[in-house]
């Protein structure tokens, strides 16, 4: 079955823009991102795996891109 039709990806993970929202109101220390390095906006007793806010989106895109 051929279609024409071109494929896209038109939405992101459930969750994926509220991990991109600066909130200026997070004080004290912060997790650092588990691929780049830099500082997320997740405290840094947070568990499981931190990404900053640029992984955070890059990851999402990978997820609704695949297959």
């Amino acid at each position: 079955m051929s279609d024409d039709t071109p494929q896209s990806c038109s939405a992101a993970p459930v969750g994926a823009e509220r991990a991109l929202t600066h909130d200026p109101e997070l004080t004290g220390a912060r997790a650092d991102c588990v691929l780049c390095g830099e500082p997320t906006e997740l405290p840094a007793d947070h568990p499981g795996s931190t990404l900053c806010p640029v992984c955070t989106w890059q990851q999402a895109q990978r997820i609704a891109c695949s297959g």
